[in-house]
């Protein structure tokens, strides 16, 4: 579904809300894009189709009370427990030297 765009570096779900209705939805971010993928309405684990893609030097952040992030023109609600995936992300393009060593490199 994601073609090309290298491997899997971070991924979580989220919601949005929109007046029109709530969509289900992960977050996939790879070596070269950060795609949002459409999930089936009760099995939110499995996605159906790419909403939309961006290059991967786009910032998820700053993270909103909610927590909530905007891409683009989209608003994504996420648990709390995700707010560190969000802000690895962003550091793995912005701040590399922020981040911890890997603590199982060989994997």
């Amino acid at each position: 579904m994601l073609g090309d765009q290298g491997e899997i570096h971070y991924v979580f779900p989220a919601v949005s809300t929109v007046p029109t209705g709530t969509g289900n939805f992960l977050i996939v971010v790879t070596g070269s894009a950060i795609s949002v993928l459409a999930t089936r309405t009760l099995r939110s684990d499995r996605p159906v189709a790419v909403l939309a893609a961006f290059p991967r030097h786009t910032r998820l952040g700053p993270i909103l009370p909610g927590p909530i992030i905007e891409l683009n023109s989209m608003t994504f609600e996420f648990d709390e427990e995700y707010a560190a995936v969000v802000a690895a992300a962003d550091a793995e393009i912005f701040a590399p030297e922020t981040l911890p060593p890997d603590p199982l490199p060989e994997l």
